[in-house]
């Protein structure tokens, strides 16, 4: 606020300085001209009167631009029109233009040129007798289209200028959404990785505990087992959170960027290497489909009957591809073993040249399922994880009854967010390690 007052005071002073010097200049410039002249009528009391309205007005030339305009236009006819000659009062009118026409409408400014010439120079002052010779009528034509090209120069570097500022700001705006999908798509994956690490192991404890509660009386052996499951399982989901947060807090950190040199060196000097940027903190390694025995242990362990059936010929894929392939098995055995106690589960895997198909099949639940109190998210996280690498996922219940989870993924991913795209190198580190 005191920074936009300063200024405006400062803007009054250099308007009412430059009135003072256009003042001073036309008096004096227009007195010397016009004892000069032959044939002029000396200056009077009026004619001072016109050589000050001009620069009177131009003190408010950013607040009224156009209206100065017109005052120091009608100042300037009355003068040249009175016979005082010609002389340093056109000073006044040609500020006046310049503030008006740069700022406002050439409709509006342009017009004030022509008409001027026409009064002022030629043919209204050889129509009412006064003597204009060839240099008036031509030199002053000259100057009037330099004029003109000064606001056109200067009107089309301010609309230069104004678009640089709008692709800059567009530009800017554009940064600021890309860096807000980013972000996004930071916590997608965040929460994703989150629900996969914990998603599992958690579901196995539950069921678990229920278990040892059921059977802590009536079978202590089943129950010790499923406390020692639980133990297992739940050290296992602990180890994985902590690698897990540590990869968050490491892995953010980005390589300072180094600007390329404007200074051309010598062919002999060898720049300096820039430092590598840091690599990803380790993590524990993903599951994969090669991993699947494993994976289909733990949930045995629950009592949950799984059978796994492969077609077509078993193939190596891209780890982003491997990995999200069995996090979608390792959701849809949670999913029967919360929702579908006592039921039986198949794993189908199909191998084509273009895809994979996954499909995990569950029967009817012989038992009550247990409840969690929350909705979970798996389906959707599962969905999302598929269509993000190219590919497609349905899960409904099936016509004999029990629960499908169908997938297809491509043999190669079709396009990576940058989430996706630095797991994909991670886990391909890991692979190679």
């Amino acid at each position: 606020m005191g920074a936009s007052a300063k200024w405006e005071r400062g803007s009054v002073v250099q308007d009412w300085g430059l009135a003072v010097v256009v003042a001073v200049i036309q008096l004096a410039g227009s007195s010397g001209a016009n004892s000069h002249q032959t044939g002029v009528r000396s200056l009077d009391a009026f004619a001072y009167l016109l050589l000050l309205a001009g620069p009177i007005a131009l003190s408010l030339r950013r607040v009224l631009p156009e209206p100065v305009l017109l005052v120091a236009f009608v100042a300037a006819v009355a003068y040249v029109l009175r016979d005082y000659g010609f002389g340093p009062i056109f000073l006044s009118l040609i500020i006046a233009f310049l503030s008006a026409a740069i700022h406002g409408s050439r409709w509006r400014t342009y017009p004030v040129v022509a008409v001027g010439y026409l009064l002022m120079v030629w043919p209204l002052p050889a129509l009412l007798g006064r003597h204009s010779d060839a240099w008036q009528i031509f030199g002053l034509l000259g100057w009037v289209a330099v004029l003109v090209g000064i606001v056109e120069g200067v009107r089309q570097r301010r609309t230069v200028v104004l678009a640089r500022a709008q692709r800059a700001e567009a530009a800017r705006r554009d940064d600021e959404a890309q860096q807000a999908r980013a972000a996004a798509e930071e916590r997608l994956a965040i929460a994703r990785e989150l629900h996969d690490v914990l998603a599992h192991s958690l579901s196995l404890i539950n069921v678990q505990s229920s278990v040892a509660l059921e059977l802590f009386d009536r079978k202590p052996q089943q129950a010790a087992a499923a406390l020692a499951t639980i133990k297992t399982t739940s050290k296992e989901a602990l180890a994985k959170v902590h690698t897990l947060l540590h990869a968050i807090r490491s892995g953010t950190s980005v390589a300072p960027d180094y600007p390329e040199s404007t200074v051309t060196e010598p062919d002999s000097i060898v720049p300096a290497a820039r430092p590598e940027p840091p690599r990803p903190a380790p993590r524990a390694p993903e599951p994969t489909l090669e991993d699947l025995d494993t994976l289909l242990e733990r949930t045995r362990a629950t009592g949950l009957d799984v059978d796994t059936k492969i077609i077509g010929m078993p193939k190596k894929l891209p780890s982003v591809i491997d990995v999200a392939a069995a996090r979608i098995v390792q959701e849809s055995l949670t999913n029967v073993v919360r929702h579908a106690p006592g039921a039986t589960a198949l794993i189908t895997l199909r191998y084509t040249p273009e895809s994979i198909g996954i499909t995990v099949d569950n029967t009817r639940p012989t038992g009550t399922a247990v409840r969690t109190g929350i909705g979970g998210n798996g389906i959707i996280g599962m969905r999302e994880r598929a269509h993000a690498l190219g590919g497609a996922l349905t899960a409904g219940p099936r016509p004999s009854g029990g629960f499908r989870v169908a997938a297809r993924l491509p043999a190669r991913p079709a396009a990576l967010s940058p989430p996706e795209a630095r797991a994909e190198s991670v886990n391909g580190e890991q692979a190679r390690a």
